[in-house]
């Protein structure tokens, strides 16, 4: 009976290493309860917090190292890679043009936003975790705060279902680079200029100056027109009596001639191509040429290209059929003059 008094009236709790060390040197258990509250909750509190100090240094290195990476690029671009080779092999210049310092400080900004978000999700776990753990150590009882959390996570899943549909669909677009600010998207409702991305919406300016606000859950398929490079290509049609051969061969010096102009170096990053004839209608035969852009800027090398070429089927004598309207206005009839009954 002594033995089982003993251990009942044992102040220290199962696991108070340093109150029951207390308690075996001293005896006393006013001095072991106090050396447990004095010295080891606020031990163990500490380490705690420096566990968690450790492991957001940790993981906020580790997405560091993850958007330095993404900031270089992961993934080499061979287009770029070939609009160099070719543009060295015809002595062009090889720096850097504005757009692609552009291109380079977006991938920038993107990494480091996402960075940021993958830092404020890891701090904001990592605190609730290590709140929680402490509230422990101080013989608070977390179970109705655990239980409130899976309530109110069960509520906000089921009435912010679309809020985290948008969030997630933004994480993922940031994340995918599937387009940024600056890109002309096709968005399929809205199509234009992107203006602002955030992870709930997005904001597109058309051509007519409407802006359109789309939610990102909403949004089922991305046409970037503007990511990477572009394509300008032209389809002409000649008449039927036109030297195919000719027409070929004009407009093989003309697109070339514009891919080594000076004014388009940097617009222009591949030699054009023309494929040949595309169709043949009632109105002529289609023959198309194509020539690889820079992003966004395919329209203005189309309509460059399109001046050029029909200057130069003017002086070649090339006929583009066109039609023509003839207006006829019947003479009026002479008005029989008045006679005298």
């Amino acid at each position: 009976m002594f033995g089982l008094a003993t251990q009942i009236d044992h102040p220290c709790l199962p696991g108070e290493q340093l109150c029951e060390w207390t308690m075996q040197a001293t005896g006393n258990e006013d001095l072991a309860e106090m050396a447990d509250v004095l010295i080891g909750r606020p031990l163990t509190i500490a380490m705690l917090i420096l566990l968690a100090l450790v492991a957001r240094w940790v993981l906020h290195r580790l997405v560091d190292r993850v958007v330095r990476r993404a900031e270089a690029g992961m993934v080499p671009d061979r287009f770029t890679r070939a609009a160099v080779t070719t543009s060295a092999r015809l002595g062009r210049s090889t720096e850097h043009s504005p757009r692609d310092l552009a291109a380079n400080t977006r991938r920038a900004q993107r990494s480091r936003t996402m960075g940021s978000l993958l830092k404020s999700i890891i701090n904001g776990v990592l605190l609730a975790v290590t709140f929680t753990m402490v509230l422990s150590e101080l013989d608070v009882d977390i179970t109705p705060i655990i239980a409130s959390a899976g309530i109110l996570g069960l509520a906000l899943g089921f009435g912010a279902q679309t809020l985290v549909k948008d969030f997630l669909s933004g994480i993922f677009m940031i994340v995918e680079d599937q387009y940024g600010v600056g890109d002309v998207v096709d968005l399929g409702e809205a199509s234009g200029t992107v203006e602002a991305v955030s992870l709930r919406v997005t904001r597109v300016r058309d051509i007519n100056g409407t802006v359109w606000y789309v939610r990102n859950g909403e949004i089922l398929r991305v046409g970037n027109m503007s990511q990477n490079w572009a394509r300008a290509v032209l389809d002409l049609t000649v008449a039927y009596d036109s030297d195919l051969l000719r027409v070929r061969e004009v407009l093989t010096e003309v697109t070339h001639a514009m891919w080594q102009d000076e004014d388009f170096r940097d617009r222009v990053i591949e030699e054009p191509e023309s494929p040949g004839v595309e169709a043949m209608t009632v109105d002529g035969v289609t023959v198309r040429v194509s020539l690889k852009t820079a992003p966004m800027e395919q329209w203005a090398v189309a309509r460059e290209l399109r001046e050029r070429i029909k200057a130069r089927f003017d002086q070649e004598g090339i006929v583009m059929p066109h039609t023509r309207y003839v207006t006829w206005t019947p003479e009026k009839a002479p008005v029989p003059a008045a006679t005298d009954s």
